[in-house]
């Protein structure tokens, strides 16, 4: 339980991810440098993962640092089993697959992650963040946003898997199909004021975290900064308020 100003700041830095949304290891290694005390959690994705290859998960991890390993994995069962199995050796600690892979790859997923000793929590994507209605139109889906992020939870629940990834809105809903032990990560993390990008279902971090997320993800307005320790550390109070805030209602 969350009791004092310290508690509060500590669990925040726990459950911020940075992404490390770079184009080199240098780059990425230089913005862990100048985070270093404001999160413990940071995101390998695509970009830094072609770039820099899987040593950039092994250096995270022996800096100290918890890695979300967010490439989306999206193919055959077996392929995505062997996927998993090796990403799971790398040390990362959360791993993204897509849930419109179908209940196979999901079953898959789920079975090659429990035969490893320690392996990451696997986290189904449902719906990208920079897609609204009619992105969702063009590709054949025919339901809201909010009923498409349901029926592709549904599909992980039913095999074991209860790690989500899903934007602010749903993040309520998926809480209320998961219950506590759901790990929910919330990408689309907007502090006020800052740019929207190219993300369509967004909310600040204080937002997220009331309806009910586990992790907050924050990419650009921590990286593309004048000072990214500085608006992390914002982040960060901004959040702890929250927390206590929650705590004491």
């Amino acid at each position: 339980m969350i009791r004092t100003d310290a508690q509060a700041l500590e669990q925040a830095r726990d459950r911020l991810i940075v992404a490390l949304d770079v184009p080199t290891e240098k780059a990425a290694l230089a913005l862990v440098s100048q985070l270093e005390g404001q999160c413990t959690w940071f995101k390998v994705g695509l970009e830094l993962f072609i770039a820099a290859g899987p040593s950039i998960v092994e250096k995270l991890v022996s800096l100290g640092y918890s890695v979300f390993l967010d490439l989306k994995l999206h193919d055959i069962p077996n392929t995505v089993a062997g996927a998993v199995r090796t990403a799971g050796s790398l040390g990362a600690r959360m791993l993204t697959i897509h849930a419109g892979g179908g209940p196979a790859m999901l079953l898959a997923a789920q079975d090659a992650a429990a035969t490893l000793a320690d392996p990451p929590q696997i986290l189904a994507v449902t719906v990208l963040t920079s897609m609204d209605q009619q992105q969702l139109a063009s590709v054949g889906v025919s339901h809201s946003a909010p009923d498409q992020v349901a029926l592709l939870a549904r599909l992980g629940l039913a095999v074991g898997i209860h790690g989500f990834v899903c934007s602010p809105q749903e993040v309520a809903r998926l809480r209320g199909m998961t219950g506590e032990a759901g790990v929910l990560v919330t990408p689309g993390i907007r502090p006020a004021g800052a740019a929207q990008g190219d993300q369509q279902r967004i909310a600040t971090p204080a937002e997220a975290l009331r309806l009910g997320a586990s992790y907050l993800v924050v990419g650009r307005p921590v990286t593309g900064a004048e000072n990214p320790a500085q608006t992390a550390a914002a982040i960060v109070h901004e959040m702890s308020t929250a927390l206590l805030h929650e705590a004491r209602t």
